[in-house]
């Protein structure tokens, strides 16, 4: 058992993350963002948003989203029993034979109307679609037109970089802004063998003491740092490129 908003707030300042830029990534509102840290589960409107907002702002942060929605179920959703259900209890032997007949009959005229109809739409095929009024407009016969093949729409980039780094031959110095070259510091410092650490940000300028020694993926995907000695990087969504001139 853990802490579902202290990890979140945990995780979140240790990738030095503000709620308006989370807002915007995830696309959920800010003041949610906050209640999901401070377990304020009630500001939210259902239990279903709650598990959808706490799983997408989880994995946001590189985190295991279907772990937070298990812990939220075990903690918080409570099974409720169902109700057996009671049928009204009817004075049936007070009403008279003439009223009990006429049930009798309309009960099997209506069966009998449904068996003429089932019968009915079975010779004839699949029925035609019927408009319903007022969901949609007056039904209109057009020709057929010819199948139009659509091209596939390449996905779009993702807004944002999601870089992480194992030191995984051994130890490495790193130096990562955010921004720019002199934009906010998100580390800096050693990690020894073994180690790793993930960064969030539109670009991250990073600056590698020994390349050969980590591996890294961005977005999910296996990169390569440039080698050859200490490297500045830019990273972006789109990829790691060196940089020259600074």
């Amino acid at each position: 058992m853990f802490e579902i908003g202290t990890s979140l707030r945990e995780a979140r300042l240790r990738q030095a993350l503000d709620f308006p830029e989370a807002e915007q990534a995830t696309k959920i509102r800010g003041k949610y963002l906050r209640a999901l840290e401070d377990e304020q589960f009630d500001v939210l409107p259902a239990q279903t948003y709650v598990k959808g907002f706490l799983r997408s702002y989880a994995e946001y942060l590189g985190l295991d989203g279907q772990l937070y929605v298990d812990e939220y179920n075990s903690r918080y959703v409570v099974g409720e029993e169902e109700t057996p259900f009671r049928p009204r209890q009817s004075s049936v032997g007070a009403r008279s034979p003439r009223i009990q007949s006429r049930v009798v009959l309309l009960t099997l005229l209506g069966i009998g109307l449904v068996t003429a109809l089932v019968i009915v739409a079975w010779t004839r095929g699949e029925p035609q679609k019927q408009s319903i009024p007022g969901l949609s407009g007056a039904a209109t016969t057009t020709p057929a037109a010819a199948p139009v093949v659509e091209t596939p729409k390449p996905k779009a980039a993702p807004k944002l970089a999601r870089l992480e780094i194992v030191a995984s031959r051994g130890s490495c110095w790193l130096q990562v802004h955010r921004g720019s070259a002199t934009g906010r510091i998100l580390f800096q410092g050693t990690l020894d063998r073994g180690e790793h650490q993930l960064f969030v940000g539109r670009r991250l300028w990073i600056d590698v003491g020994v390349p050969e020694v980590i591996t890294a993926k961005l977005n999910g995907k296996v990169v390569r740092f440039p080698t050859g000695g200490p490297k500045i990087v830019l990273v972006t969504p789109r990829g790691i490129k060196p940089v020259t001139g600074v």
